[in-house]
């Protein structure tokens, strides 16, 4: 399965139907507006009951402010794709899905902001609002304060500006048909208006509020978020689990448009586990794209296996760009999609391009059973459904689940139709006792979700899916 590493589109589940991942990443969500919230009230406990309109004015332009940057700093430090959140959001994937709310959540309040700011401005130009009398500034004894007072002018400018290339670039990001390498070199240019966002939030925040609580949480984020701009910038995002590999062969697959590479990294690669995905660069003009891992892991054979279909403008040129002996570069492992539950019995499906991660853990279950041959078979039932057809590559997916001895069930759509609870309930009598792993279309997943959850399985603990969009 290719995935794209640009943020994904929301699907909305009805409430109790949710995973606990996309639980953790909703309270995470929400958590981050409310305590900013909370914070800043705290700062400003008169601001629900304002002066005048201008002192609500104020306040809201402090407030949209200190909202917009704390979701637009998380935003950034996610982009460093940092480990230490992956395993309480269920996976990178879920972590990029998180990634995209907050660049939404910090554009719709900035727009806020912006409005907050010109509008009153506006207003009085046009004779709907008499301009406050101003009574002379007061005198400034810090130097520091000093210092941002004289910056103002240049800071609101620049600010400006810089919230009107964000739009751009986060509607431009949002854009599905947007071409990859178009996307990915502009996507990176949102670290420099994050940048010049932050000067401006530094000047302009209230001065007072640096020694509250809101502050100090500000000054934290606005310092790691620019330092994730910075990584972002020199291109050193994920660095530390980057290693040196080569194409060893190529595949191409010409009835489902399906390109298989072995890849050999004879060093710093220090394994996965089935499920998992990493990140590859063929091209540095196009940056890194994530893909997951079709193979299983040994020490005694250092070779990654990757699967991409001709989805996309990157994945739709590959065939012609790489070859045999090229040097790329792999980053990860990535991802929770590790089948590790205490289940008795299994279902996965995988639709289209989405068996890959079950080829790779089909790959190590075998490998498992020819060094322990007295092992018990797993209780699983593979059903994978496809619209394209390609006898070659049908033949391997069935000789991996025989050395698995995992039972496949292959579903072609103009032949056998459509793949539905009934059908896997009908074919799978264990079906109660079972978990249930999903990698496909985000829409065909949740279908199956909410049948499953209206048949009764607990789908918030037993039902895993993977939430990246498959474009590339």
């Amino acid at each position: 399965m290719t995935h794209s590493s640009r943020p994904h589109s929301l699907i909305l589940v009805p409430p109790g139907r949710i995973s606990k991942a996309m639980r953790n990443i909703k309270h995470a969500f929400w958590g981050l507006l409310l305590l900013s919230s909370l914070l800043w009230l705290a700062a400003e406990p008169t601001a629900l009951q304002p002066a005048s309109f201008f002192a609500l004015r104020d306040a809201m332009v402090q407030y949209s402010g200190v909202v917009a940057m704390t979701a637009m700093s998380v935003a950034m430090i996610l982009a460093l794709r940092p480990r230490w959140p992956e395993r309480w959001l269920g996976g990178l994937d879920k972590m990029y899905r998180l990634h995209k709310w907050l660049g939404i959540a910090a554009l719709v309040v900035s727009v806020i902001h912006w409005l907050w700011s010109q509008g009153p401005k506006w207003a009085v130009g046009w004779g709907l609002l008499a301009r406050p009398a101003r009574g002379a500034r007061p005198l400034l004894d810090n130097p520091i304060q000093q210092a941002f007072a004289s910056l103002r002018g240049t800071a609101e400018g620049i600010g400006e500006w810089a919230f009107y290339a964000s739009v751009l670039l986060i509607a431009l990001a949002l854009i599905r048909h947007f071409p990859y390498r178009l996307f990915y070199k502009t996507h990176r240019l949102l670290a420099v208006t994050y940048l010049v966002l932050a000067f401006h939030a530094v000047v302009l925040t209230d001065f007072d509020y640096w020694t509250t609580p809101v502050g100090m949480v500000m000054a934290l984020l606005l310092a790691s978020g620019t330092y994730a701009a910075v990584i972002v910038l020199l291109r050193r995002v994920g660095a530390s689990r980057q290693v040196e590999g080569r194409i060893a062969s190529l595949q191409y697959y010409p009835g489902v448009r399906v390109l298989e590479a072995e890849i050999d990294v004879p060093q710093g690669w220090l394994g996965h586990r089935p499920g998992q995905f990493a990140f590859a660069t063929s091209d540095a003009r196009e940056g890194a794209h994530p893909y997951t891992i079709a193979s299983a892991w040994h020490e005694n054979d250092r070779r990654i296996t990757f699967i991409a279909k001709e989805l996309g403008d990157h994945t739709g040129r590959l065939r012609e760009k790489l070859r045999v002996g090229q040097n790329v570069k792999v980053e990860g492992p990535y991802g929770c999609f590790d089948f590790d539950d205490d289940q008795p019995h299994q279902i996965w499906i995988g639709g289209g391009i989405g068996i890959t991660p079950f080829i790779a853990r089909m790959k190590s279950v075998a490998q498992e059973r020819r060094a322990q041959p007295d092992q018990s078979p797993p209780a699983v039932n593979l059903f994978h459904t496809t619209t394209d057809v390609d006898e070659t590559a049908l033949a391997k997916l069935k000789a991996d689940a025989e050395a698995a001895q995992i039972r496949l069930h292959i579903l072609i759509d103009s032949r056998d139709g459509r793949l539905t609870g009934d059908r896997i309930r009908a074919a799978v009598p264990e079906w109660r006792d079972a978990s249930i792993w999903f990698c496909g279309p985000s829409g065909f997943g949740e279908a199956l979700r909410e049948d499953f959850a209206a048949a009764g399985l607990p789908v918030m603990e037993r039902f895993h899916q993977e939430l990246f969009a498959m474009r590339s």
